[in-house]
């Protein structure tokens, strides 16, 4: 399963921070790698350099083999909790697609 960490301008996207997700990601969701192909990680902060409440955001979108990819957004006031937020969305919703895909078998 490729991982792909993209940051906006505001973003610190050094290879410590890339790792760092990616680990978080591959721990979250490991068990579904035959199924996913490849998850491509979106960090931004919304409010740019000024203050605000849950402005730190991740996309996490996973590509799976023979259906639609699936997108998770989280918010949060920092990036750790953006990133675990939107790490356990995705094993949430990629749980529930394939209880779905095995549902219509």
């Amino acid at each position: 399963m490729q991982i792909q960490v993209n940051t906006d301008r505001h973003v610190d996207g050094r290879h410590s921070v890339t790792e760092y997700v990616r680990t978080v990601v591959q721990h979250a969701i490991g068990h579904f790698e035959p199924q996913v192909t490849r998850v491509e990680v979106f960090l931004s902060d919304e409010n740019g350099s000024k203050a605000g409440a849950d402005d730190k955001r991740c996309v996490l979108e996973a590509r799976i083999v023979a259906s639609k990819p699936v997108v998770v957004t989280h918010r949060a006031g920092n990036l750790d909790e953006a990133i675990h937020g939107a790490a356990a969305r995705l094993k949430r919703s990629l749980a529930n697609e394939n209880a779905r895909v095995h549902a219509h078998r």
